[in-house]
């Protein structure tokens, strides 16, 4: 058997998380439309169903992924007289991890907390809410989210992304060339937003913040 069409079989498994991410991110601005436009709740609700489906998905994928590949570096580095069936190894492997899924595997999944996140920021900016506390911490999202100016071009933004460690927003191009560069240098990247802690930046800390982009979008259109 050659371990470099396995390794080629893999290779095209992963290229299918692609499919999954992108579909998680149409679910994503599909219920921000929906927010947006009519705020129905059961829409919105079956959109987020969809989503749970995906990491569904993603996560039976991943196991199934890990178990193939735990199990060829098994046998490298085993080395056995006799060639083990390679596929019933890794179903005993994918088996034991999927015995090991629990609900909260996919509540922890990446792109369904950043589609809640983004869902409830959505619903206080279009819809309010009803305690004096709520209307309050609404108040003070809409303020920070109005200032449309990255603090590294000191310029209008046009593809906001938001760190997801200290909170704050950057044009998109501006942060990932700080990154870049300093990653050149080997030197860490320190929050550009002035006052910030936060010294350590990095690229995957970094998601699109799309109620920005939207209030953006908005505001050109006025």
């Amino acid at each position: 058997i050659s371990f470099s069409a396995i390794d080629s079989a893999l290779s095209a498994l992963k290229n299918c998380q692609s499919y999954i991410n992108s579909g998680m991110d149409v679910a994503t601005q599909v219920a921000l439309d929906l927010v947006e436009s009519s705020n129905d709740e059961e829409d919105i609700n079956n959109m987020e169903k969809v989503m749970l489906e995906y990491a569904t998905m993603d996560r039976e994928l991943n196991n199934y992924i890990k178990a193939f590949e735990e199990t060829i570096n098994q046998v490298k580095e085993e080395r056995p007289e006799n060639f083990p069936d390679l596929e019933n190894l890794a179903q005993e492997k994918f088996l034991e991890m999927q015995s090991q899924n629990s609900d909260s595997d996919l509540q922890r999944n990446e792109k369904y907390m950043y589609f809640k996140d983004q869902l409830k920021e959505m619903k206080k900016q279009y819809h309010g809410s009803g305690t004096i506390e709520q209307i309050d911490e609404d108040i003070a999202v809409t303020q920070s989210q109005m200032n449309f100016i990255c603090p590294i071009t000191q310029m209008t933004m046009k593809r906001p992304v938001r760190n997801k460690v200290c909170g704050h927003v950057y044009e998109e191009d501006a942060i990932l060339e700080i990154i870049q560069t300093q990653k050149q240098k080997k030197k860490i990247v320190r929050c550009p937003k002035m006052g910030c802690s936060h010294v350590d930046v990095k690229k995957s800390d970094l998601v699109p913040d799309e109620i920005l982009k939207r209030l953006l979008d908005s505001q050109k259109k006025q």
